[in-house]
């Protein structure tokens, strides 16, 4: 089945997905036109705080037209403790990059990570890579 095409709304090109977590952050960077991800990087965090030097590498090298964020949330889809540091995190590199910012609901995407044999500290970039499939396959 061929895949469609962005909608006019949406970014065409690189974008990168972030996992957020206080201590490691995973990225992934995927592609609107073939609607493919690829684990990217893990950005160590201290006290919330990124590396943010790593995240600007990462941006240079990719030059992505859109950032994605997902946002933990409970099972029941409401907000957990990371949801809001998660999303100020979101807001900052729109802010720091210049970039489009959305965000995609995530629920287990660890856990699927991990069920595909991962070691615990080598799943933050394949989780980023679930969240930024899942939400390039649904625009």
């Amino acid at each position: 089945m061929p895949k469609s095409k962005p909608k006019k709304n949406n970014p065409e090109g690189v974008v990168i997905g972030f996992d957020f977590g206080l201590r490691r952050i995973g990225v992934a960077v995927g592609q609107t036109i073939t609607q493919t991800a690829t684990p990217e990087a893990i950005v160590n965090s201290k006290d919330g705080k990124p590396d943010w030097e790593h995240i600007s590498k990462i941006f240079e090298q990719w030059q992505p037209v859109a950032i994605l964020v997902g946002l933990p949330m409970r099972l029941d889809g409401t907000e957990q403790a990371l949801t809001q540091p998660a999303r100020k995190f979101g807001q900052r590199l729109s802010g720091r990059y210049n970039r489009p910012l959305y965000f995609i609901e995530e629920q287990l995407s660890s856990i699927e990570a991990e069920s595909r044999g991962l070691k615990q500290q080598h799943i933050d970039d394949h989780a980023a890579q679930i969240l930024l499939e899942n939400w390039l396959q649904s625009i």
